[in-house]
């Protein structure tokens, strides 16, 4: 990552300057990700050539926050990022300046786009930031002025990366963030890959997928794979030839996406998820007259309440149950015991354990609990941002079964089942998949939740 940025200040003595204007782009090396510009008010007078130059004077930062004021902001946009600048030497020189004023220890790597260019674009006539952007063809104005100067360094730093076929900024970049370093015959590769919310596959030589793996930031997690020493990583420095990914636009599609992918290909370095991401489950057996709710390892062809990563969690969630859905520990597989269980004694269970409690009353309650556990409706879409500006993803249940994922431009509609199946991307339903959509359902990670009726036409339509 990179923090883009231009300073105008007061002027005067070295060391004694302050600020009076900044702009910071964060900027991915693909594009911009955050803004911040503000005047900033230096509480000391402006020297009238710096005025003259630059427009800014000192009535118009009379109600302009103080640098303190604006501290926060610049530390949370420029953090884990390449400090970037015309003359950066100068502009970090200031920024820390200012922080050693409020006792803090501003430190980041930096890049400067002057020593870039001389570098990367040798036949040009001049190098500052005006004449150099002008011979380039960039539009420029509000010279002098932040917003401007960082707007063009940043329009400037695009095409020096472009320039850099020798990957020179890449690897600043790669030095800061992983100090093991990347072999030099990765960085092509990771130079292609974006920073964006998708699936990756890490193929070897014979091109057969060894990993799959999702992230909202390939780019990042590729460079994590390269420069970590846990044993996975080693493997796959080791053995890795290329990465190819699909955006995939959000969290959940990159999960669902991951999840269908490694059990069809079953990559040699995804042991863990071959098989079940969840693999403990919780089944409902009712051929005696009281419900019993049966923790095990989880197993196909079979329907689970819920599903879980481990024991532990599966048994914290019956010991809730028992609390809000009135659930009897006797009535589980966590408990052998006979005689009144320890939540009767607490009056939290009604007396199923010692048959105070009627079969009826209590399978109503365990009925309460399945129905709690099922999605909202049996058929409806799940409506996420796209990959692309102007673009929606959706994720389609259809008679309480996950069907696929999918995506459509705003500006279209989708009315019916035939609309929905054109786009649908099919993948198999499980009990990892179910897990997967309830917990977004239940922390409410989607745009809009979409109810079908049984001709398969929304009750609200999308646009």
């Amino acid at each position: 990552m990179y923090a883009i940025l231009d300073i105008e200040t007061t002027g005067g003595k070295y060391d004694e300057e302050g600020i009076t204007e900044i702009a910071i782009y964060r900027h991915d090396g693909e594009q911009v990700t955050d803004h911040f510009s503000s005047l900033v008010n230096p509480q000391i007078e402006i020297q009238p050539f710096v005025q003259k130059l630059t427009g800014i004077s000192s009535k118009m930062l009379q109600n302009a926050p103080k640098f303190y004021e604006v501290a926060k902001r610049i530390i949370e946009i420029t953090e884990d990022c390449i400090v970037v600048a015309h003359n950066s030497s100068f502009d970090y020189r200031i920024l820390q300046t200012e922080f050693r004023r409020l006792g803090y220890a501003y430190e980041r790597k930096s890049l400067c786009t002057v020593a870039l260019s001389k570098i990367l674009l040798p036949d040009q006539p001049a190098y500052n930031l005006g004449k150099l952007v002008r011979n380039l063809g960039i539009p420029f104005s509000d010279q002098h002025r932040a917003q401007g100067d960082a707007k063009v360094t940043v329009k400037l730093f695009e095409l020096l990366l472009e320039k850099d076929l020798q990957k020179k900024i890449l690897k600043t970049q790669i030095s800061a963030e992983h100090p093991n370093k990347v072999s030099p015959k990765f960085l092509d590769v990771i130079d292609k890959l974006p920073s964006e919310t998708g699936v990756y596959y890490i193929l070897n030589q014979s091109d057969e997928i060894i990993y799959i793996g999702k992230s909202n930031n390939i780019k990042k997690r590729v460079l994590n794979h390269l420069t970590s020493k846990s044993k996975k990583a080693v493997l796959i420095q080791k053995e890795m030839q290329t990465v190819t990914y699909a955006l995939t636009g959000g969290e959940l599609i990159s999960l669902l996406k991951e999840q269908n992918e490694i059990k069809t290909n079953a990559p040699k370095l995804n042991k863990a998820l071959r098989y079940r991401r969840y693999p403990i489950g919780i089944r409902l057996d009712s051929s005696a007259d009281y419900p019993t709710l049966v923790v095990e390892q989880a197993k196909k062809e079979v329907d689970y309440l819920s599903v879980y990563k481990n024991l532990k969690s599966a048994k914290a969630s019956i010991l809730n149950w028992t609390e809000s859905h009135g659930i009897c520990l006797q009535k589980t597989s966590l408990s052998s015991a006979s005689g009144p269980c320890f939540q009767h004694g607490l009056k939290r269970c009604d007396g199923a354990c010692i048959g105070a409690e009627s079969s009826v009353s209590y399978s109503e309650k365990v009925a309460a609990l399945a129905a709690s556990l099922r999605y909202p409706y049996p058929d409806f879409l799940l409506v996420s941002k796209g990959r692309k500006t102007g673009e929606s993803s959706f994720v389609y249940v259809k008679n309480g079964t996950f069907c696929g994922y999918g995506y459509f431009e705003l500006n279209h509609q989708i009315k019916n089942g035939k609309q929905i199946d054109s786009r649908l991307i099919a993948m198999e339903n499980n009990p990892d998949v179910e897990k997967l959509i309830r917990s977004f359902l239940s922390r409410k990670k989607y745009s809009k939740l979409i109810p079908l009726n049984t001709d398969q036409a929304p009750t609200s339509t999308l646009k």
